[in-house]
């Protein structure tokens, strides 16, 4: 296993009177690394205003942290221990900001020690008055090292360098594939002293070297194909997160990591597992004293490498402690926050991860239908591109409008590819597997269970080149792009409105059923970007939800007025693509779900009398207290 060399990043942090400078000029003795006290980087601003009794503010001390950072990456290659105070979370992820491994080395003691050192302190500029609100900012960090400053400077040096020299790994991750390398190495480019597992089965014994040997410039990165090695080499308690398939092999892993483990132990799954088998694992787990975390993992390996979406649930007491390698990997939204957030209990998770997929077949869909539309009234594939190109420059902008207006430009000889590309395709499962869960809890899913359908229905090529053969080609009939693309546009978007809504609904009701307590506009935060679905419409869910969290996403007065605004053109849009003889299952179910959600009076009165008919299952009366049920004889024969 690849071991560090590199010369060590120590930051020596807590209040004032802590011992701070002391334990640090001793520990740079010890590893023969510069020292730098960050007291000595304040601005005059900020040290006249201690001096005169003030406690700083975050905006005080945010220049000083973003310098201390600068000097901290400057010292990557020679090592540097930092005495600064580091008092919040916020200020700490500052100074790790970098690519470098941190050793955090918390001075603790109580208020009496800490005060009896401030007033024998003399000739420093901190007020001992300020002492209090230096205690209540402190925000203990669950990681690092922690030692009491009534220990003597020697027994501290010792501790620290112990712990340091241990060399055990913080996070584990086991299953080397495509995602699997990419989070591997997310965690080793964040500073994280990360360890891989991959097993060593017939044809996968280079799998391991070789991912070694590309990677050699990352000392904090190890890797191993033995099982018990990988375990042991773990930090406890043990933070061991899955990238292996869905289903059986899962739960092969845990079975195997079992008998190695201690209680507190965590185990995360990132794959696509499905929601009710979190739910199992986690039950099961929680009874070994086992921690389990089912977290979903979006954006690919792209993302994965440089920034995810992570969508963690189950276990909260475990979450905390993994939140600070979770949040550090993910990708950031436009407030420099973590794409990451705990979604819920149980199987939360894993759950709206699914449901994210489903908003994703659908949304790939809708694409594709444009597509069919567009190219059938005529339109060259170079004037879509950049169609696409020139609609994701505003309110249509999306990551999967994006990269399908660049993947129409790539050709293959003289043909676009696009052209070539056998046209049946694939899935995973997790749409399908949304699809039913709606079903579980009456939740209206039309557009995405229409996506799902959609792609089952390709995948019968052979059954359609026949049927296309009896039926006869599609008529031509004229359009004129100029009208037609404009009607597209709006048409397109109010689609996509729909089928956020749809999706957003089904994760809003099985929260409630299941007491979850997701918070939409958090949800829809950690999706604006690092996913497959980030967009510009996430951006606004954001505020929408955290505006009106118990209300339907159609019933917010913007996305009321777009429906309205343009409604007539997603009517015409699929009235003229059904006129092309085209198949548009998630145009026309977004359109039926509007005119289903906007019509006080629906069809359902002769479905209610059809049943009480058959099978006189009853039916209920407008002109009559609803908690009363009724049969009629219906018939006069």
């Amino acid at each position: 296993m690849q071991k560090t060399t590199d010369k060590p990043i120590v930051i020596v942090f807590g209040v004032s009177g802590s011992g701070k400078s002391t334990i640090g000029q001793l520990l740079s003795q010890h590893l023969s690394v510069p020292f730098a006290d960050a007291d000595d980087y304040h601005p005059q601003k900020n040290i006249d205003k201690m001096a005169s009794g003030q406690p700083l503010n975050d905006q005080d001390r945010e220049s000083w942290l973003l310098d201390l950072a600068g000097l901290i990456d400057e010292n990557k290659e020679k090592g540097l221990v930092l005495a600064c105070s580091a008092l919040k979370e916020k200020y700490r992820k500052i100074l790790s900001s970098g690519d470098q491994k941190i050793h955090w080395v918390h001075l603790a003691g109580t208020k009496e020690v800490l005060t009896e050192r401030l007033q024998q302190r003399k000739q420093h500029f901190f007020n001992p008055a300020l002492l209090d609100s230096q205690l209540a900012t402190l925000e203990k960090p669950k990681y690092g090292i922690e030692v009491n400053v009534e220990d003597s400077p020697e027994e501290i040096i010792n501790t620290v360098l112990e712990s340091m020299s241990s060399k055990k790994s913080e996070f584990g991750l086991i299953g080397l594939g495509v995602m699997g390398k990419s989070l591997t190495l997310n965690l080793a480019n964040h500073g994280v002293e990360v360890l891989a597992y991959n097993r060593q089965a017939e044809g996968e014994e280079h799998i391991v070297p070789q991912f070694l040997s590309e990677n050699s410039d990352k000392p904090n990165l190890r890797a191993t194909n033995q099982l018990k090695e990988f375990i042991s080499e773990l930090e406890i308690p043990r933070k061991i997160m899955l990238m292996v398939n869905a289903g059986a092999a899962v739960d092969a892993v845990i079975e195997d990591l079992l008998p190695s483990l201690d209680p507190g132990d965590i185990i995360i799954d990132g794959g696509n597992s499905h929601y009710h088998d979190t739910k199992r694992r986690n039950d099961y787990l929680k009874e070994k004293g086992i921690h389990f975390v089912g977290c979903g993992v979006s954006g690919g390996e792209e993302g994965a490498l440089k920034g995810p979406s992570m969508m963690p649930g189950g276990d909260k007491e475990a979450y905390e402690k993994i939140a600070p390698y979770l949040e550090r990997i993910a990708a950031r939204d436009k407030n420099d926050e973590g794409c990451c957030t705990y979604i819920g209990r149980e199987g939360a998770g894993h759950f709206v991860k699914m449901v994210h997929n489903g908003i994703e077949y659908a949304e790939m869909q809708l694409i594709a239908e444009t597509y069919a539309m567009l190219r059938t009234a005529g339109m060259p594939i170079d004037q879509m591109a950049e169609l696409f190109e020139d609609w994701n420059q505003g309110d249509l902008k999306s990551y999967l409008l994006e990269i399908t207006a660049d993947l129409l430009t790539v050709k293959d000889g003289d043909e676009y590819l696009i052209d070539l590309i056998y046209d049946a395709a694939g899935q995973k499962g997790t749409g399908g597997w949304s699809t039913t869960a709606a079903l579980d809890v009456g939740v209206p899913f039309s557009t995405i269970s229409e996506s799902v359908m959609a792609r089952c229905l390709s995948a019968q090529k052979p059954l359609r080149i026949r049927a296309s053969r009896l039926y006869g080609e599609r008529p031509v009939i004229e359009r004129d792009l100029q009208t037609l693309i404009p009607k597209i546009k709006q048409a397109y978007q109010s689609a996509r409105v729909i089928n956020h809504a749809i999706g957003f609904e089904m994760i809003k009701k099985t929260s409630e059923e299941n007491n979850w307590g997701i918070n939409l506009s958090q949800l829809a935060r950690i999706w604006t970007n690092g996913c497959i679905i980030r967009s510009s419409l996430m951006e606004e869910l954001v505020s929408s939800f955290k505006a009106s969290p118990e209300e339907h996403m159609l019933l917010a007065p913007s996305f009321v007025d777009l429906l309205k605004g343009s409604r007539k053109e997603l009517t015409e849009a699929v009235s003229e693509g059904l006129q092309m003889f085209l198949s548009l299952p998630v145009y026309a179910a977004a359109l039926n779900y509007l005119n289903g959600f906007t019509n006080e009076q629906s069809s359902a009165n002769i479905i209610q009398a059809q049943r009480d008919y058959f099978g006189a299952h009853t039916f209920q009366r407008k002109d009559k207290p609803l908690s009363k049920y009724f049969h009629s004889q219906w018939t006069n024969k």
